[in-house]
């Protein structure tokens, strides 16, 4: 069978392609260079699938939406609270190059500003770390996440470093405020050829997905950045990263995204998928009229709005029984589904409700699809006080989704495969 996602992306190309206003970003000349009717989606699947329609093949500068991806290369190379020291996460309300200090500290209000972006570009890298080597750390960390090596666009580097007036007026005040070290002007420099770096539709989409993989490019396998940084990430592009639009975006549209003013943007749906349009002409925020559409199109038919919670699914404990007689007999607890805190919750209270009965128990999660990090220290604690109250506990997970299951003090547990391993056991050891 051939997939319908394709003819639906087209579908949804013709639905926008004959809107024509905005346009494009005149106040850097080689963007408005650009072709106006270029016009192309992507996405991927947080396991790598990838689906386009449209100008695919079209390269353009990523411009602001290398900003969160160097805010996670700065928090994963020098850690949050020295990344958070330097730039605030507050939304500002102002458009992407307003002068926004937060009083007293002179800190940027958050990194998807100017201001932020180029203190986030000065803390990539180990400290002490020259500006060409923190340009190659993000040159490779950018590329990572879009599993191809990406190059600098000299036309559109030079186009803009001659008309960087105001960057260079927010560095200057950085570092007036001892909020960057160095010289002003070679972070902007730094900051500029970031933004000149070329991608194409596909690349962006690849991009974000690896932010909704937790990090890992879902298509290389390669870890980029750590599970963490990627939840900071996505909670700042939730909340600044459409800047004075942002809250009309998360209202109507609620996926974390990024815009560019070469006419790309990107979402990243946790678990999901990676979004990405491209369409150069711009509205007055400095957002692609037809890309903002598109999304608008794709959240409201695919029910992708990060608050749009699902009906609630199959109970997590799917059943208990007990097998065998005597001192053979287990009674085994199932589960099912994805285990977070609310369903590991209700797990917890099951077993207090209604207390086990057989010497021998077994929690299976055959199943299981996933468990939280919560969830398992929720559950490991169960199988330690199980243990306590004096129950022989197995756990049957052939696919190893609880991981590392060492149920602290006082707790022991056997990981078998199958329920015919804990009888073969419990026969073994009555002989």
């Amino acid at each position: 069978m051939r997939s319908p996602i394709p003819d639906y992306l087209t579908e949804a190309l013709l639905s926008v392609e004959f809107d024509h206003s905005g346009q494009t970003a005149d106040y850097i000349p080689e963007l408005a260079t650009a072709d106006p009717d270029c016009l192309a989606v992507a996405m991927c699947t947080h396991d790598g699938r990838l689906y386009s329609q449209g100008d695919c093949d079209v390269q353009f500068s990523i411009q602001s939406i290398s900003k969160p991806f160097v805010y996670a290369l700065a928090l994963a190379d020098r850690g949050f609270d020295e990344v958070l020291d330097k730039v605030s996460v507050e939304p500002s309300g102002d458009a992407f190059n307003e002068i926004s200090f937060e009083p007293g500290t002179g800190r940027p209000l958050n990194p998807m500003i100017n201001a932020g972006a180029i203190t986030a570009h000065t803390l990539t890298g180990p400290r002490g770390a020259t500006p060409s080597e923190q340009t190659s750390r993000i040159i490779d960390g950018l590329s990572a996440f879009a599993g191809r090596r990406l190059e600098i666009d000299a036309a559109v580097y030079q186009s803009e470093i001659t008309t960087a007036y105001r960057n260079r007026a927010l560095a200057n005040m950085l570092r007036a405020n001892d909020i960057i070290d160095g010289e002003p002007l070679e972070a902007v420099v730094g900051y500029t050829r970031q933004c000149s770096l070329l991608v194409t539709v596909e690349d962006l989409a690849l991009m974000a997905a690896t932010l909704a993989n937790r990090g890992v490019n879902p298509v290389t396998g390669a870890p980029v950045v750590p599970a963490p940084v990627v939840r900071q990430v996505l909670s700042v592009m939730a909340t600044c990263g459409m800047y004075d639009g942002a809250g009309d975006w998360m209202t109507r549209v609620g996926i974390p995204a990024k815009s560019g003013v070469a006419g790309g943007l990107i979402g990243a749906l946790p678990g999901q998928a990676g979004i990405a349009t491209f369409s150069p002409r711009l509205d007055q925020h400095g957002n692609s009229v037809r890309g903002l559409d598109l999304f608008r199109r794709f959240t409201s038919e695919m029910g992708m709005h990060l608050m749009e919670v699902p009906p609630a699914g199959p109970s997590v404990v799917r059943g208990r029984r007990v097998l065998g007689t005597g001192e053979h007999a287990v009674q085994i607890v199932s589960l099912q589904g994805s285990i977070r805190f609310a369903s590991a919750e209700r797990v917890l209270r099951d077993l207090e409700d209604v207390p086990l009965t057989q010497k021998t128990v077994a929690i299976s999660l055959v199943r299981v699809i996933s468990v939280g990090d919560v969830a398992r220290r929720m559950l490991l604690e169960a199988i330690r006080r199980l243990t306590l109250d004096g129950h022989d506990v197995y756990l049957i997970d052939p696919d190893r989704v609880l991981p590392d299951p060492d149920p602290g003090d006082g707790g022991r547990v056997r990981v078998v495969a199958t329920r015919e391993d804990i009888t073969a056991r419990l026969k073994r050891s009555a002989t």
